[in-house]
């Protein structure tokens, strides 16, 4: 039977993965409304990258995470509202809203992969950080079937025809915030942030089993901290200063880049163009991407019992060699079947369509869910919501760049356009095989070991005089000092 603590940790998990929902529902609005231009959709970009890069960690290392869940949470709804109801032909209004939504939505994708990172046990980890990127597809799903349903009474609704699609993206905000006051925060923010540890033992009580998991955990979690107040800081300097650090950051940012440039944000936000030469039914498009959000949510469920069982590697690698051929064979079928009347047949569209659909197959267990698995594990507890912020938000830089040139690229190019695809997708498979290293399994308060750093946990264990850096004793006064009830094991 499953335990109420593993019961209790899945639901807080959940209700942090939804930040999730607001990223997957902004990609996918616009794409659905019909009003996508490169302006408005960069303006989000903007707002985006400034909040990850310097508002995102700051505000997760001195609020702590819930605080910036709720914050990026409460600027998403205000921003919803000045889209809503911006006045008519005032696009100035409507993308005022679209930055201050980024900057919301910048910080709440700080804080939520931390937050589920830090309280989930290293084991389940994967699977767990799994729902983050379902919760992308989540997102997208609400957004199209709204617009779908929309669609079918234009008339009737008039302008609350696209109104109604985006007011409803302040619904998940305001759920995640009312469930915000009945979760724990972080263990590590509580010593972290005056050495709170009655309040750190409490939180890692309301999601571990036995007590001997707690007491484990709280020691070791105490040695790292220990060890990166004494050695490392935890300024933005810290991000450049370590080379362990630095290699992370080089690795998490070429595959976050390399997330956006494998074809799936573009076709997140481009597929209603790319489907207008084959359908000009708006209503098809919209179903067809209705039902590819659909998909996206059962596939993605797919990484929940792969990533902690065959590792993110093999997931990088087989996801990525799987998108690169569907990424050659699109092409190839729309360049080597002839037009009729201008436009390329229905069987033509739905054979094109079967293979973006397995496209997404590839796509979402593996550089969808494995890519944010990744980059919130990697870095040590002293640079992780920095790193984390910084990292994730390369996706809107790469995003932001490509958006400015795809449309002319596919305009000149068409379907040929999706050969570059192809061809990042091989690297990416290349570029994971001899640099990426496996995380699976290791403890957030270790990972450094695998990046040529030190442990953190043993450093620390031998500033404080512990004989056993990874194992407490309960019951005993702890000779490590503080308010607390471990011990080591002789």
């Amino acid at each position: 039977m499953v335990h109420k603590t593993r019961i209790y940790n899945w639901y807080i998990a959940l209700v942090a993965a939804g930040c999730m929902v607001l990223y997957g529902y902004d990609a996918a609005v616009f794409n659905a409304t019909g009003n996508l231009s490169g302006l408005i959709n960069t303006s989000y970009s903007i707002g985006a990258i400034a909040s990850g890069f310097f508002i995102g960690g700051p505000t997760a290392d001195y609020l702590g995470q819930r605080w910036a869940m709720c914050i990026g949470c409460f600027v998403t709804i205000i921003a919803t509202f000045i889209q809503t109801f911006a006045p008519k032909h005032n696009i100035g209004v409507f993308i005022l809203g679209r930055v201050i939504i980024g900057l919301g939505q910048g910080v709440a994708l700080t804080a939520g992969p931390v937050y589920i990172g830090e309280l989930t046990p290293a084991e389940i980890r994967g699977k767990v950080m799994s729902f983050w990127q379902l919760f992308y597809s989540v997102g997208s799903f609400i957004a199209y079937w709204v617009s779908y349903a929309c669609t079918q009474h234009k008339t009737t609704l008039g302008d609350w025809d696209w109104k109604m699609v985006v007011i409803f993206r302040m619904l998940t905000p305001f759920i995640i915030m009312c469930q915000l006051p009945f979760m724990p925060e972080t263990p590590r923010w509580y010593i972290r942030h005056g050495d709170c540890i009655e309040d750190a033992r409490k939180s890692l009580q309301s999601v571990r089993e036995t007590e001997q998991e707690v007491e484990d955990e709280l020691l070791q979690i105490r040695e790292a901290i220990a060890f990166e107040r004494e050695v490392i800081s935890s300024s933005y300097m810290a991000l450049w200063k370590d080379i362990s650090v630095r290699k992370r950051m080089a690795i998490a940012f070429v595959i976050n880049v390399g997330q956006q440039l494998s074809g799936q944000g573009t076709l997140n936000q481009y597929s209603s163009t790319i489907y207008t030469k084959i359908w000009r039914s708006l209503d098809t498009i919209n179903l067809i991407n209705a039902l590819n959000a659909t998909c996206g949510i059962l596939f993605t469920l797919n990484a929940t019992w792969t990533v902690d069982r065959f590792g993110r590697k093999h997931l990088f690698i087989v996801g990525a060699i799987g998108m690169a051929t569907c990424m050659l064979i699109v092409p190839i079928i729309g360049l080597e079947t002839p037009d009729v009347n201008g436009a390329k047949t229905q069987s033509v569209g739905i054979a094109i369509v079967a293979m973006l659909f397995l496209f997404i197959f590839f796509y979402k267990p593996s550089w969808g869910a494995t890519t944010w698995i990744w980059t919130s594990e990697v870095f040590s507890m002293n640079v992780r919501s920095q790193a984390v912020g910084i990292c994730s938000q390369m996706q809107s830089v790469a995003q932001c760049v490509f958006n400015q040139f795809f449309p002319t690229f596919y305009a000149n190019c068409g379907l040929k356009s999706f050969f570059f695809f192809m061809t990042t997708n091989i690297c990416l498979a290349f570029f994971v095989w001899f640099i990426v290293p496996e995380t699976k399994g290791t403890s957030l308060e270790e990972i450094d070991v695998l990046f040529g750093g030190v442990n953190h946990t043993e450093k620390g264990g031998d500033m404080l005089n512990v004989e056993d850096p990874h194992h407490a004793h309960v019951g005993i006064d702890n000779p490590i000092g503080g308010d607390d009830k471990i011990s080591q094991v002789d």
